[in-house]
């Protein structure tokens, strides 16, 4: 049994809220630069260019990508040979959020209460995923989820009479519904499968997978080339202006379900796709 100090993980965490609100992953980089090589739009050029200048200059200055610096969404893996010792988990976690937050000087975007509001000033609570796996190590994945993306995020309980086709339809009808709401060019994450709750979560899960890496079913990475080339003909464009990039990647989480349900999420996120990890 490997122990593992609480301070650890809220030090880790504090680090990781900054950097992923200050750094986009290479992978999203590629992907915007690929789509600014393949646009013939002068005006989706010209949006693409701003927001590649964008993230170059929160690279060199270490300032935030975005205004929205999101509510924090914190993937813990933790390896069934692990012991958390010092204190409670998810007030450690509450704890990095809170300290990133303010030494990062980032937006505090969390309220107390969904009806009454209320800011809690720190940006906390954190959105807490926790899953048991194999092994005696710890992977903490901090992926900061701005609303305006969120917002235009749904789910559907198909029968399964509704077919492959039922879900690509589904797919479509939530980008086109969602036009240039999100700050397109976005990623399209999207769950299939499990329950109510279980298919959301794949769609928030499959917007932390690198947006250049495939399905391991074929059946599904060929999917996900399907569904992106449509999103993409759909014509939304940058930042709705127009264009061939109305989205840079779409990634696809899948898991069994019941004989009479086929239930599908549509999880969106903008350009600014952040996601940071680290194995302790």
């Amino acid at each position: 049994m490997r122990e593992i100090q609480v301070s650890q993980i809220t030090d880790v965490i504090e680090r990781l809220c900054i950097e992923a609100n200050e750094h986009l992953p290479g992978d999203v980089k590629d992907a915007i630069q690929t789509c600014r090589a393949c646009e013939d739009w002068d005006i989706a050029q010209g949006v693409l260019d701003q927001i590649i200048e964008n993230y170059e200059i929160a690279d060199q200055q270490n300032v935030p990508i975005c205004q929205d610096t999101g509510m924090a969404c914190v993937f813990l893996e933790i390896g069934q040979d692990v012991h958390i010792a010092g204190g409670d988990l998810t007030d450690a976690v509450n704890e990095g959020v809170r300290r990133g937050y303010d030494k990062g000087y980032l937006r505090k975007s969390v309220v107390g209460d969904p009806v009454r509001r209320g800011n809690t000033g720190d940006n906390t609570p954190a959105m807490i995923y926790t899953e048991i796996v194999p092994g005696d190590q710890l992977k903490i994945t901090v992926g900061p989820k701005g609303f305006g993306s969120e917002n235009m995020s749904m789910i559907r309980m198909f029968k399964p009479s509704a077919g492959l086709q039922g879900i690509k339809d589904f797919i479509l009808e939530v980008v086109e519904t969602a036009g240039p709401n999100p700050c397109p060019p976005m990623v399209v994450g999207v769950g299939i499968g499990g329950t109510f709750d279980k298919a959301a979560l794949l769609a928030k899960k499959a917007l932390m997978r690198p947006i250049d890496t495939a399905h391991e079913d074929p059946y599904y990475a060929e999917l996900e080339v399907e569904m992106l080339e449509k999103v993409n003909q759909l014509g939304i464009g940058p930042q709705g202006f127009g264009g061939r990039t109305t989205a840079i990647g779409l990634n696809i989480e899948t898991l069994p379900t019941h004989i009479a349900g086929m239930p599908c999420a549509v999880n969106i996120n903008c350009h600014v796709t952040r996601h940071k990890s680290e194995v302790i």
